[in-house]
């Protein structure tokens, strides 16, 4: 077989980014818009010694789990990698991957497949989206989403699954645009001066954010872009980030208020947080209630334990955990986040909650060195590439009774897992969370002693 061949297959099974996954002449292909069960004709993009790439051509015979996509985009979008299935399937999808995944590369045996909380209403349950911008062949300025493994922005105001304000926002500041003729920017040369912008809403309040990431340090007609954007029911914060870096990274560090407050506030169960452009706050305020609660069931906290949250952000989790705890530390490297966490800790009238900046492992053992501070429970929510051995090997000269895991990779979890065992730990409870529906990430929340 060789590139620009026309095959047929039968998808088995999906890969980690949503893709389908399927075998012919015993060769594995992935082929991107597929489903599960799926009998399609697809035509050979890349060819490898045991695998290749496949583009879909049509769908022979459609899975039992096909449904149609509501957003006319779903297929050039980057966004969402599962509109396609139904949302039943999508669930099962995430299960079989948390499970495959602690027993292929986690080594555990005879492990029952997790139980995974889904949501009602799949949708529109964004609180945050970051939208570029750019110019199309007629010289119009144009936002939406970048298509898969590309800088190529798909035009799209909608997003089913962002908030309904979204679309207003974003269509007074392509009017601005237009109307003042203000370029977009060019990453190739580095023209141009709006980048992205950033919009946030609290979900228990109402309250509105719009950022604007510029190439410079004021937008032309600003007052009267302003104008525009208070109309909008609930704004409350609009603000200017100055990101003047040949970067892909989307927020600079410089932020310039414009108009209201520099935060918004949202609740997630009794907790308040104040959220800045630059906070990290998850997208999925419902689910993430499931997720901090059954973070605290696992703790299993009885009023008087002693209590670490690494890599705590802006507290979320660590305020979760210090209304059962004696006491709460929270270790974060970020030292905005830290400002945020402490922020937070006081608005919400914390006296037991205690926030340190630096890495987990250097902190962790500093502290139980030099003054003593012990855990009876350890709770961490690291990035995607998951724990390094340094931190495993602080945690367990801590011993704590029992660790609570909450991990955004199942992949990099079950090799913690791993490492956790060879220190003496037993996992007891897995349960997945859905945070990001008809997308291919899932959260998942374990239990170790």
């Amino acid at each position: 077989m060789k590139k620009d061949d026309l095959i047929e297959i039968v998808i088995e099974d999906l890969g980690v980014d949503g893709e389908g996954i399927g075998k012919t002449d015993g060769i594995t292909f992935f082929v991107k818009d597929t489903v599960i069960g799926d009998r399609v004709e697809a035509k050979i993009m890349k060819m490898k010694k045991t695998y290749g790439y496949a583009r879909l051509m049509r769908i022979l015979e459609p899975s039992p789990a096909r449904v149609e996509p509501r957003c006319a985009y779903a297929r050039q979008c980057g966004g969402c990698q599962l509109q396609a299935m139904s949302y039943e399937a999508q669930l099962a999808y995430k299960v079989n991957k948390v499970w495959n995944h602690l027993t292929r590369i986690g080594g555990l045996t005879g492990l029952p497949k997790p139980e995974i909380l889904g949501m009602e209403d799949p949708w529109r349950y964004r609180n945050k989206a970051q939208f570029p911008f750019g110019t199309d062949k007629d010289g119009h300025a144009v936002t939406g989403f970048y298509a898969a493994r590309s800088h190529r922005i798909v035009p799209c105001t909608e997003c089913w699954l962002g908030v309904e304000e979204n679309r207003p926002i974003l269509e007074k500041i392509l009017n601005h645009m237009e109307k003042r003729r203000i370029p977009a920017y060019e990453e190739e040369s580095g023209k141009g001066l709006v980048r992205h912008v950033l919009i946030r809403k609290g979900f228990s309040t109402g309250e509105i954010m719009v950022c604007l990431v510029l190439n410079g340090r004021t937008l032309p007609g600003l007052s009267a872009l302003t104008a525009s954007l208070k109309q909008v029911e609930g704004m409350t914060s609009i603000s200017i980030n100055v990101n003047q870096k040949n970067t892909n990274v989307i927020m600079g560090r410089e932020m310039i208020p414009v108009w209201g407050k520099d935060y918004i506030t949202d609740r997630i169960g009794e907790i308040s947080y104040q959220i800045s452009p630059l906070s990290f706050f998850q997208v999925n305020p419902v689910q993430t209630r499931k997720l901090y609660e059954t973070a605290l069931e696992y703790a299993d906290l009885k009023g008087e334990e002693t209590v670490w949250d690494l890599y705590c952000g802006i507290g979320t989790i660590s305020l979760f955990l210090a209304q059962k705890a004696g006491r709460v530390y929270g270790v974060e490297i970020v030292p905005e986040a830290i400002e945020d966490a402490r922020r937070n800790a006081a608005l919400n009238g914390f006296s037991n909650v205690e926030f340190y900046v630096g890495k987990a492992e250097e902190v962790l053992p500093e502290k139980y060195r030099s003054e003593g501070i012990r855990a009876d429970v350890i709770v961490v929510d690291p990035p995607r590439k998951g724990l390094s051995p340094a931190v495993v090997d602080a945690m367990a000269q801590m011993a704590p009774e029992r660790i609570v895991y909450v991990s955004c990779d199942p992949a990099t979890l079950a090799r913690d897992i791993g490492l956790l065992r060879e220190k003496g730990y037993v996992l007891h409870t897995t349960k997945a969370v859905d945070m990001f529906p008809r997308c291919a990430h899932v959260e998942t929340v374990v239990l170790l002693s």
